[in-house]
């Protein structure tokens, strides 16, 4: 069985039920988008569909979100190269969905915010903010833009086009019914697609069963075996290897239990709580309460979704250790699209193809263009438009980031271990973000350009350390990245912030 060819025009193993199962999805995604994002009238209804958006549909799009192609694709690779240990971080995101839906969530509604960066232009002024919302674009364009790379590689090798044709394909889609309709078309479409990426993940696991000698009996063997389904990584007993070799684990091993869950943590804090792309879907409803109920019951989706696609990887390790003679591909991140193309039947190659592209087509296009009109171009770079006028940069703005998107995911295609990647770029700047916003939910410090520094200074250190950590001059795991971040913003920011002024008598809260 001869490999598939990335970068130039290839056979596809596709037939016409696998294009007509694709084409109908695709069909009914547009409609869906188009259909529900109709009589856009306002900025209001552009960003947040006035929220009048039900919880559970927002809960839907909020997974869908969360998992994206990354998920589809790269989970199963991890867990066929490595382990489980990614489930690892699950653990400590789900704490932090406690933490953000108890103090975040109410921040966002009592200041009314479209974008929550504008909580920190009201709480500190607007250099955090404005500062914020740029940290935002950085990290979003970048890690999104490997997330499209992930499916556009997929996807090129179903359909066995060049590489820039389908991250054309999943750009244009998303600028057509995104600039059309904002939120609204993203939060419904966002719901179809999450349906049909949970039905195309439990029919791969059935079909990769029936495929197995054994079935599911033989997955825990063979792969539970060769330890492909370990979760925890306790690390090395200190009482058996010396304290010295303990410590250089925890310094250096980003999948160690403490390191994982605590990563889980603040990446979680950090990625929806201080992330226009996922808060933007609770903030489409109507009350406080109906955000918080959203958010605590996402874990039943995503946890879900999550152990499907490892099991997924799993079963593939088995298929591929009991038939030696098939080939695999070059890039061990491809390994189940390669499966897909090259043992599944028609029809269900079909449901797979339309699975990755509808978790692709999901993109940050609609977050992006809030932050920007909401934090940088009505309030600093016209100021006195109206809001029609602000709707119309709404949608060309939609269109820009859609095509620099493109850009960035091609940039990102000469590299591997994607999940990782992605995990690594959000280490950079996610830390400077979150300790911005603990600093402005926990304490009472007041302080604008001095926290606008220890942003930039964070962001600016963590790279550092991750170019010294990727070329092995330092021995650092990248799951330190977030946590220092976090810690060296909020400390240089409560150190440069003067106290909050307090009427004569009162007393000095613990926070100050």
């Amino acid at each position: 069985m001869a490999m598939m060819p990335q970068a130039a025009w290839s056979r596809s193993s596709l037939t016409w039920p696998d294009y007509t199962v694709v084409l109908i999805l695709l069909a009914l995604l547009l409609v869906v988008g188009l259909w529900s994002g109709r009589r856009e009238e306002s900025t209001a209804d552009f960003f947040l569909g006035n929220r009048r958006i039900p919880w559970w549909a927002a809960g839907l799009s909020f997974v869908a979100t969360e998992i994206s192609a990354v998920t589809l694709i790269s989970v199963p690779a991890i867990a066929f190269m490595e382990n489980w240990e990614y489930a690892q971080f699950f653990l400590g995101s789900f704490l932090a969905r406690v933490v953000l839906a108890l103090l975040f969530i109410p921040a966002f509604y009592r200041y009314q915010c479209t974008s929550i960066y504008e909580f920190l232009g009201q709480r500190f002024g607007a250099a955090t903010q404005i500062t914020a919302s740029l940290l935002f674009f950085i990290t979003r364009l970048l890690a999104s833009g490997v997330r499209l790379l992930v499916a556009a590689l997929a996807v090129s090798i179903l359909l066995g086009l060049p590489l820039t044709w389908t991250i054309g394909l999943f750009t244009g889609v998303s600028i057509v019914y995104i600039s059309w309709g904002g939120i609204k078309a993203v939060i419904w479409t966002n719901v179809l697609q999450s349906l049909i990426f949970t039905a195309a993940g439990l029919a791969a696991v059935a079909l990769l069963l029936a495929a197995i000698d054994g079935g599911a009996a033989t997955v825990l063997a063979v792969a539970g075996g060769a330890g492909k389904m370990t979760i925890f990584n306790w690390g090395p007993n200190p009482a058996a290897v010396g304290l010295g070799p303990f410590l250089a684990s925890l310094a250096t091993d980003p999948n160690l239990f403490v390191l994982a869950t605590l990563n889980g943590l603040f990446g979680s804090m950090a990625a929806f709580g201080t992330d226009q792309e996922i808060m933007q879907r609770l903030l489409t409803v109507k009350t406080r309460q109906s955000s918080q109920k959203t958010l605590l019951l996402t874990p039943l989706g995503s946890g879900l979704v999550m152990f499907i696609f490892l099991f997924i990887g799993s079963c593939l390790y088995t298929f591929y250790a009991q038939h030696p003679e098939l080939s695999l591909p070059a890039k061990g991140d491809n390994i189940f699209p390669h499966f897909i193309a090259q043992q599944m039947t028609a029809g269900w190659r079909g449901l797979m193809l339309a699975a990755v592209i509808m978790a692709s087509i999901d993109s940050p296009l609609g977050s992006l263009t809030t932050s920007f009109v909401t934090d940088l171009y009505r309030p600093v770079l016209y100021p006195q438009g109206s809001d029609r006028h602000y709707l119309m940069i709404s949608r060309l703005g939609v269109i820009i980031f859609g095509l620099l998107l493109a850009g960035v995911a091609y940039a990102c295609s000469f590299g591997e271990k994607f999940l990782w990647l992605a995990f690594k770029i959000g280490g950079v700047t996610y830390g400077s973000l979150l300790g911005v916003f603990l600093l402005g939910l926990l304490t009472k410090r007041r302080g604008n350009r001095i926290n606008a520094t220890a942003m930039i200074l964070a962001a600016l250190l963590m790279l550092a350390l991750l170019l010294l950590s990727e070329k092995k001059i330092l021995p650092l795991g990248w799951t330190w990245l977030l946590l220092l971040g976090t810690l060296l913003t909020f400390g240089l920011g409560w150190l440069g912030g003067a106290p909050a002024v307090r009427p004569a008598g009162q007393a000095r809260s613990p926070l100050e």
